[in-house]
């Protein structure tokens, strides 16, 4: 085991990228007019891409948008309604092959409770995550025929899987694939498949994940058999799980649902619910929220998919007896603790084994790294936490067996980085691979380490510059502390359900005095700080996740932050949930040395000072203009961006203008050498011609 080395540093804050939407003050004002909403949120909803009352209206009351019918939308549907209906008239026994995620699992109860209340005949299996890995293979296709089932029903799966499907064909079952996973270029021979990825760009559907696929499915031929009474409240409770412990998109229909099941969850008739909602401490909760599925509910179901057998999980979800419910439910959080302890030793072993080896971010761009005894079924998460961290793509692995000849491992990306491109562009080293953008999976011979790392390092290398490696803050508005009250929190929470692709909004306020930190939580690994308004010299309590490492922060600092409520004995205020800070501008520190960064800043040409210069066969223009009282650099390229430098500062803008421009970090060799080349060329610019000769 890795044990770390490296001193503590004093005074460190992370080091992030802040984008900041633009302002567009005017259409704020006036969407604020018009549908008298708050103006930061008028200048959130433009930023969501809605930008009048129209749409304001539809996505703050998304009940009231007429949805076409799933009938039309998903061409097989009525082919696989059809035949789930033929299998239950003739007693035909249907096997539903499930997944081993969050969403596999919640899919596989749904249509379990749906189909047998429907009459039908069923059971279900899944893959082992260790043996087997994911989707539906030859084996199961095999026992499926041998027991007798006619029909196979897949869920959250089997979009990729043709040669498994082909052979249910061939042994004459019927085969019904429901899945939401990329299409590939070979569709399974199914006798019908429904997926969102197959139906029209702009659907309401298309964003549902496996459970949405299957709960249409359910809900529709509960219609067909005119027998959907008690069926569709606990089914939309099922869904609501699924989809948001699975990161599907909050828009469309699955923003209408989640609302609605959100509100049903608390008063769940559900025994399973209930017992997990007991045993994660949400039982005096009037009201959930994503955050209390996606960090409370979710890991304690997908930690009995990552660690043990999802048959508990299975059970617990169509169970009707309350007992057994929270036998099952504790069984859940005792593997989600020994999930978190997991957890916490690979991270810490693998930030060790950063340090220790000196892994540089900015000149590796990309973190391979591969430790013999992790667990396969978190290393993951674990994954996550380092881009974080680091700011660069990860791939982690650990070795399949004592003989450590084979590593199978885990991705995750950056939103400037392709993480399915980079593993087809190692297809060669690889044994199997997967994934999509953002995240994949992946498996190669351990004599393959070296070259696998190179060939990922090359990749990143091509498309990734040195302004991507620090991890990204998107933040929607600037706003003054004085603004923060509970009145503007209310509205704000008119938005939600908030999650991926509807993300609770982010403000920024600079220069905030914090009065007091402290490291709170295991091993302080949390921050608890009181900063100050200094409009109304109020003071606000604010909470940073996982920063204990920083403390102590500066004593003024400019933050981004999302808003909660806190409630205790009967009076609720308003805190702030920190997700990125930096020093304010004008406390920025000096720039490091000419000796360490090559790069000098004297800004004392006569102006006008400009000149036209050529770095890395490209043209540019650069001057020396007068900002307040102080001189500023700006270099601009052919493409109109534009990169602004004062002395004294360690960070630069660029953009093509202002408003929208980004931080950058100009000690980076990319950016030093071309402020360099820059004053090179203001200085021979400005140097006198020499007198002529006779």
């Amino acid at each position: 085991m890795f044990q770390s080395t490296a001193p503590h540093r004093q005074m460190r804050i992370p080091n992030q990228r802040w984008r900041i939407a633009e302002a567009q003050a005017e259409r704020a004002i006036q969407l604020s007019q018009l549908t008298q909403l708050p103006l930061l949120l008028s200048q959130v909803l433009i930023n969501r891409g809605m930008d009048t009352p129209e749409a304001v209206q539809t996505f703050l009351q998304p009940e009231a948008q007429s949805l076409p019918s799933p009938l039309v939308e998903f061409p097989d549907l009525p082919i696989a309604l059809e035949l789930l209906m033929r299998a239950i008239s003739t007693h035909q026994a249907i096997a539903i092959c499930g997944d081993y995620d969050a969403d596999g699992m919640t899919s596989t109860a749904l249509l379990l409770r749906a189909l047998r209340s429907l009459g039908a005949h069923v059971d279900y299996a899944i893959p082992s995550r260790m043996q087997e890995g994911y989707g539906i293979n030859q084996r199961m296709v095999e026992e499926f025929h041998q027991e007798g089932f006619g029909v196979i029903l897949t869920v959250d799966n089997g979009i990729a899987a043709p040669a498994p499907i082909a052979r249910a064909r061939e042994l004459g079952l019927t085969v019904i694939v429901t899945d939401h996973h990329d299409i590939p270029p070979e569709l399974p021979p199914a006798n019908a498949i429904l997926n969102p990825k197959l139906i029209a760009e702009e659907s309401p559907y298309r964003g549902v994940a496996g459970v949405g696929v299957a709960y249409i499915l359910a809900v529709c031929l509960a219609q067909c058999l005119q027998k959907t009474h008690d069926l569709t409240t606990p089914l939309i409770e099922l869904f609501t799980l699924g989809t948001i412990a699975d990161l599907a998109p909050l828009t469309g229909v699955n923003r209408r649902w989640v609302r609605r099941g959100l509100k049903l969850l608390p008063k769940s008739k559900l025994a399973g619910v209930q017992a997990l909602i007991q045993v994660a401490g949400l039982s005096q909760e009037k009201a959930l929220k994503p955050e209390a599925i996606g960090f409370r509910l979710g890991p304690r179901i997908n930690a009995i998919g990552r660690l043990a057998d999802p048959q508990i999980v299975i059970e617990l979800l169509t169970t009707d007896h309350d007992g057994r419910a929270l036998e099952l439910a504790m069984q859940c959080e005792q593997i989600n603790q020994t999930r978190q302890r997991l957890c916490e030793q690979i991270e810490q072993d693998a930030i060790a084994w950063c340090e220790q080896t000196q892994f540089n971010p900015t000149q590796e761009q990309v973190l391979v790294i591969v430790q013999p005894g992790w667990h396969h079924g978190v290393i993951g998460i674990v994954a996550s936490r380092l881009v974080e961290r680091y700011g660069v793509p990860v791939f982690i692995g650990t070795y399949e067996s004592q003989e450590q000849d084979h590593i199978r491992g885990s991705a995750r990306g950056i939103p400037e980085f392709n993480v399915f491109e980079a593993l087809q562009c190692c297809a060669d080293l690889l044994g199997k691979f997967g994934g999509h953008r953002a995240a994949g999976g992946f498996s190669f011979k351990a004599e393959q380490l070296d070259d696998v790392r190179s060939r990922l390092q090359s990749v990143a290398a091509m498309q990734l510059r040195p302004e991507h490696l620090k991890p990204l803050v998107v933040i929607d508005a600037q706003a003054t502390l004085g603004q923060l009250d509970l009145p503007l929190y209310d509205q704000i929470d008119r938005l939600h359900p908030c999650g991926i692709e509807n993300p609770d909004p982010v403000f920024w306020t600079p220069n905030v005095p914090i009065l007091e930190q402290r490291a709170i939580g295991k091993e302080g690994a949390h921050l608890k700080l009181t900063l100050a308004c200094e409009t109304n010299g109020k003071q606000m309590k604010a909470i940073a996740w996982r920063w204990g490492e920083y403390y102590p922060l500066p004593s003024r600092l400019d933050i981004a932050y999302r808003l909660r409520v806190n409630e205790w004995n009967g009076s609720k205020s308003v805190e702030l949930e920190l997700v990125g800070v930096r020093l304010p501008l004008a406390a920025s520190p000096p720039l490091p040395s000419a000796q360490e960064t090559h790069l000098t800043l004297n800004l004392n040409a006569p102006l006008p000072a400009k000149a036209e210069f050529y770095y890395g066969d490209r043209p540019y223009t650069c001057c020396i203009s007068q900002v307040a009282t102080e001189r500023e650099l700006r270099i601009r390229n052919a493409e109109g961006q534009i990169l602004a430098v004062q002395p004294q500062h360690q960070r630069g803008l660029l953009g093509k203008s202002r408003e929208e421009a980004q931080e950058v970090d100009i000690s980076q060799p990319h950016y030093s050498n071309l402020i360099q080349a820059a004053l090179k060329a203001i200085e021979l610019a400005q140097a006198p011609l020499p007198a002529p000769t006779s």
